[in-house]
């Protein structure tokens, strides 16, 4: 099986397309944690425990486990590997780099971390991202449109009367040979998640922003889940889930937050 195919199967039989986002900041951990290695292990399989049966992936972010130094690394590897098999795992490093580095990195998030997939950028072109593509079995999802309001500086500069994003977009379809190339696009711009659906069909959208950032929930949702309302996507959040209570119902008010976003993201296909 591919790795899209994997995902959609993961969404279909878990009902969601909820993404849980796994981005532990040591400044707003719960009251009973400490700052460290342990802890922070301890707080996040707690997250992971209290919202799998609303997640239909789980996606952490190498930064916030880096942080720490190689016992924070350690950690990431702890998190990745107390998730369910089944649950499909999206390592957000950003990887872009020449070929010789870039297999490197497809070997460290894959072989080392047993990461699902990763979020690449896709600036250096076709050969930098062909390590992580040859996996058939391992997910890409290629930046293209993020959520931050910076974006547009670049990722809106118009290319041969189109913007960019568009071209990347338009890119990732070219590539998709394997069934295992996702894209990013921000739940802050529902119309540009709208245009790269229209020209990528059948591709899954990985869209953040929505919780902590503000983005437009149900604009989004439309956009990424497309006409016919059954297109594959996953809407991710952290911050509003991780940090739903400082106390000592942290757990169970991530898994409120948790399946009260997965309650909203299906209402809004109906």
């Amino acid at each position: 099986m591919t790795f899209n195919g994997d995902l959609r199967a993961s969404i279909a039989g878990r009902g969601s397309h909820l993404c849980v986002g796994l981005d532990p900041d040591l400044a707003s951990l719960p009251a009973e944690f400490e700052p460290e290695p342990d802890e922070v292990l301890r707080f996040v399989t707690g997250i992971v425990e209290a919202t799998v049966e609303f997640a239909a992936a789980f996606k952490p972010n190498s930064a916030f486990y880096e942080v720490m130094g190689p016992p924070g690394m350690e950690v990431l590897q702890a998190v990745i590997a107390s998730i369910p098999s089944e649950v499909p795992v999206i390592l957000d490093v950003k990887r872009g780099d020449i070929d010789n580095t870039a297999e490197r990195y497809a070997a460290a998030a894959f072989d080392v971390y047993r990461a699902s997939a990763v979020t690449v950028s896709p600036y250096l072109g076709r050969d930098s991202l062909e390590p992580f593509l040859r996996h058939e079995d391992r997910g890409v999802f290629v930046i293209c449109h993020t959520s931050n309001p910076g974006s547009v500086d670049m990722q809106e500069l118009v290319v041969d009367g189109a913007p960019l994003y568009m071209k990347v977009a338009q890119r990732c379809r070219e590539w998709n040979t394997n069934d295992n190339v996702g894209i990013v696009a921000g739940a802050t711009f529902p119309a540009d998640i709208a245009a790269i659906r229209s020209a990528c069909r059948g591709m899954p959208i990985l869209v953040p922003g929505v919780g902590a950032q503000e983005g437009d929930l149900e604009g989004a949702v439309a956009a990424a889940a497309g006409e016919g309302r059954d297109e594959t996507f996953l809407l991710s959040a952290s911050r509003s889930i991780m940090s739903a209570s400082s106390g000592p119902d942290h757990q169970h008010a991530a898994a409120e937050a948790a399946c009260r976003l997965r309650d909203q993201i299906q209402s809004t296909m109906h």
